[in-house]
């Protein structure tokens, strides 16, 4: 501790750092090797991204559903539209498909018209027979099978909307898949390395093109775009960062080991994952890809700093030295502001954004170490820069940009004020146009085939999210009373009224069947049974549901026959009209079902999804709350000043402001990729802050408190850093566009644009303020610098010598 406070904390540091060099790059390489070795834990998500908290009503609501009936989100369609289907060769393939598909022990039922069954009334049992509704022996004859597909149309209401459109002449088969591998690695595995082929063979054969949807499926496809898309992202960002870092330093040595340090923090990023044992989901997989984009403008300001002090002296070991002693603080300060923007996610009491949140801050900090360590270590063992290594520091391009930021700065200070109140006040208007967005599809990749056949059932079928309804009747098989059919019924009749859901699916369908199969099968009795007829029809239909795998009512009515459910799909809304279709829905059922009899509740993944998105919104103002919070008290840590800290705010907080603006005016609505914008970029921003108000404070100890000198010397001096670490980080986050999904191109761009905004207004509009208000901010009361500041040592060449 002695020798801390004898000389300075940075100084400490750097002696450590480069007397023990082999030593600390062995420890680094332990580490690697230990996190490497927990990439075995490494798991994928297989289900969809919940916002919630676990101990959220909706959660809670939607974890009994489960208990209670299983999973939901077992069911693929594969849908067809096309003439050719009801002909002889069409439809032996069609049945060799449905047949192969039937037997494989990962399918729990199939239901396609090829083995339809048919309730037929059997007087002698009193029960309902399920017959088979085509004759495979006749389905050579063309003719034979027109008239099936007639009677499939005409007679056949309780099919309707389940696996045929009768407006549109839509042809399905409903394959319910085994509830205990939905939600496992094995879901993949069926659906990639047998369904697919199973249906492209048959597209094959026929020529007709089939078409896939349902959530297990849907999911699978999903979850590989997201794998696939993590190479792509590292791959492009390390290779655009790493052309633009070779670019500015025009050195292989430099770019290197640039390379070497992100893909060490790259390899540490996916041992705290399997470390934590937390699984790869939509947000954690982008964190790899943000950790080159952080870790390279990391090397930038250091290789610069080391380049700047070698150019200004000449001794390489004092230019180590100064690396670690004259940034230490400014460097530790912006990644702990970047991690902490990361970091807010972690109040949170979303599973979800708290894993993204620890993953994400323990990363950059991480690599802060990695960089502030091993790159002075790195240039140790190397020559000293080459004339040729430190002409960027005198480029035309840079002299021009910094030399129009100082004149600007110096001469039109109004006008930067105009702008940015300009600025403000249009963002402000267009923020206010802002819209949100709770579709489960939204953000899927909109140019695969899979997000067409979402489409395509949409059109169809009136979409393929489901939406639960549960109906606790409070008393044993209360379901199958009449006077609970009746609610029932009038129930679903709201919901075949709102055209964004689909045909509902609940128990009292088969009840209208079976009076249809009582009266032999004529369409004209598909209704609720009579007072009168109710006695002997639901016995049937009773004794029709006992004891029988095929029974698609299975799942519709618990083991007590207590609770019933009914189920419809959504088409792909957003979160207003969610809500409008909520009320109107709870409006029906407090009218229909009175509580004190009845308990109903609403659920189901796009419910759920729906919820979180709104729970995101709610937290977003409280989340960037805490992110100014926290980044305020480290920057109040750092200059204790209190109105420094206020006037850094204002450049950090306008581009922020802007971005909203623009996400108003263009349409992009606030959703869960987006809402992370605002935390995520606020942190990088403050960053150029800390430079150059670190910057600022030694340029007043060594221009003796003469502001516009100390902050002409800061935009000087700072400007070329932030301009290169800020042109890193654009291009980097710009790499998100590359995705197929709309969410992260969002993301990408949009803290892209906030960051060019804040390297602008943090290099104009903050010299600005530090000069219009230079008499407070200068005060040396309350302008005081902290003890881990960088002390200056007579002593300081000699002992940067002893040093290598």
């Amino acid at each position: 501790m002695k020798k801390i406070l004898k000389v300075g904390f940075w100084e400490f540091i750097a002696r450590i750092v480069l007397k023990n060099r082999l030593a600390i790059l062995c420890i680094i390489a332990l580490i690697t090797i230990f996190l490497g070795l927990q990439w075995k834990n490494i798991q994928f998500s297989f289900t969809e991204a919940n916002l919630l908290p676990d101990d959220n009503n909706v959660n809670k609501e939607y974890n009994a559903f489960l208990d209670k009936f299983g999973e939901e989100g077992n069911l693929i369609v594969v849908g067809v539209k096309d003439d050719a289907f009801f002909t002889p060769k069409a439809f032996a393939a069609w049945n060799k498909l449905m047949t192969q598909i039937k037997a494989q022990k990962e399918v729990d039922l199939v239901v396609s018209i090829n083995d339809l069954k048919q309730l037929k009334k059997n007087d002698s049992l009193q029960t309902f027979e399920l017959l088979p509704f085509v004759d495979v022996q006749k389905t050579a004859d063309k003719n034979y099978l027109q008239r099936i597909k007639k009677d499939l149309f005409e007679n056949m209401p309780f099919y309707e909307g389940l696996l045929f459109n009768k407006k549109n002449g839509s042809i399905r088969s409903a394959i319910y898949l085994d509830k205990k591998i939905v939600n496992t690695a094995h879901r993949k595995d069926y659906i990639v390395n047998d369904f697919i082929p199973k249906i492209e063979a048959f597209e094959k054969e026929t020529g007709i093109d089939l078409r896939v949807s349902g959530m297990p499926y849907i999911r699978t496809l999903n979850a590989m775009s997201i794998v696939n898309e993590i190479s792509l992202f590292i791959g492009a960002s390390l290779l655009l960062t790493s052309l633009i870092f070779f670019f500015f330093f025009r050195s292989f040595r430099a770019t290197l080991i640039a390379i070497l340090i992100v893909v060490v923090g790259v390899m540490w990023t996916f041992g705290l994952l399997g470390l934590f044992h937390y699984q790869i989901t939509v947000l954690t997989a982008l964190v790899p890809t943000l950790v080159i984009v952080i870790g390279i403008p990391n090397c930038i300001f250091l290789t610069n700093k080391y380049q700047q002090e070698y150019s200004a002296h000449g001794n390489k070991a004092k230019a180590l030295q100064r690396v670690i002693t004259k940034v230490g603080t400014a460097t530790l300060m912006t990644n702990l502001t970047t991690a902490a923007g990361f970091a807010t996610f972690i109040i949170t009491s979303s599973e979800l954004l708290k894993e993204f949140g620890i993953i994400s801050s323990l990363s950059i900090i991480a690599l802060f170490f990695l960089c502030l360590i091993v790159i002075p270590i790195y240039y140790s063992y190397q020559p000293v820069p080459k004339a040729k290594h430190l002409e960027h520091l005198n480029r035309n391009y840079t002299r021009v940009f910094i030399a129009w930021i100082e004149k600007t700065v110096k001469y039109n200070r109004r006008y930067v004020y105009v702008v940015a109140i300009f600025l403000f006040l249009v963002s402000i208007m267009g923020a206010l146009k802002i819209k949100t967005s709770g579709s489960l599809i939204e953000d899927m990749p909109k140019n695969t085939g899979f997000y067409k056949d979402i489409v395509f059932f949409e059109n169809e079928f009136e979409g393929i999210m489901p939406l639960e309804i549960t109906v606790d009747t409070k008393r044993k098989k209360g379901v199958m009373k009449l006077s609970t059919l009746r609610k029932m019924d009038e129930f679903q009749e709201t919901i075949e009224e709102i055209p964004e859901l689909s045909k509902p699916i609940s128990i009292l369908n088969l009840v209208k069947y079976s009076k249809q199969a009582y009266y032999n099968g004529n369409p004209e009795y598909y209704e609720l049974p009579t007072s009168q007829e109710q006695s002997f029809i639901l016995s049937y239909a009773k004794n029709a549901t006992k004891n029988s795998k095929n029974n698609i009512m299975k799942s519709y009515v618990d083991s007590t026959g207590q609770v019933a459910r009914i189920t419809t799909f959504m088409r792909d809304i957003g979160t207003g009209n969610m809500a409008k279709i909520e009320d109107k829905l709870w409006a029906k059922a407090n009218k229909v079902f009175p509580k004190d009899r009845y308990n109903v509740v609403m659920t189901g993944k796009a419910l759920v999804f729906e919820k979180g998105t709104q729970y995101l919104l709610d937290n977003l103002v409280s989340s960037l709350l805490f992110a100014v919070l926290l980044i305020s008290l480290l920057m109040v840590f750092m200059f204790r000043s209190f109105k420094m800290v206020v006037v850094s705010l204002i450049p950090n907080l306008l581009p922020l402001m802007i971005t909203a603006g623009l996400m108003g005016y263009f349409g992009i609505p606030l959703k869960p990729s987006t809402i992370l914008v605002f935390s995520i970029a606020f942190g990088l921003s403050v960053d150029d802050t800390i430079h150059f108000l670190a910057q600022y404070r030694q340029e007043l100890t060594h221009n003796n408190w003469k502001i516009k000198k100390s902050v002409f010397a800061t935009i000087r001096e700072s400007g070329i850093s932030m301009f290169y670490t800020s042109v890193v980080l654009f291009a980097g986050f710009s790499v998100f566009m590359l995705s197929d999904f709309g969410g992260t191109v969002a993301l990408g761009g949009l803290i892209a644009i906030t960051l060019a905004f804040g390297m602008l207004s943090n290099l104009m509009l903050l010299p600005c303020l530090v000069l219009t208000l230079n008499k407070s901010l200068a005060n040396k009361q309350e302008f005081i610098e902290p003890k881990i500041d960088i002390l200056q040592h007579d002593n300081e060449e000699n002992d940067s010598q002893k040093l290598l």
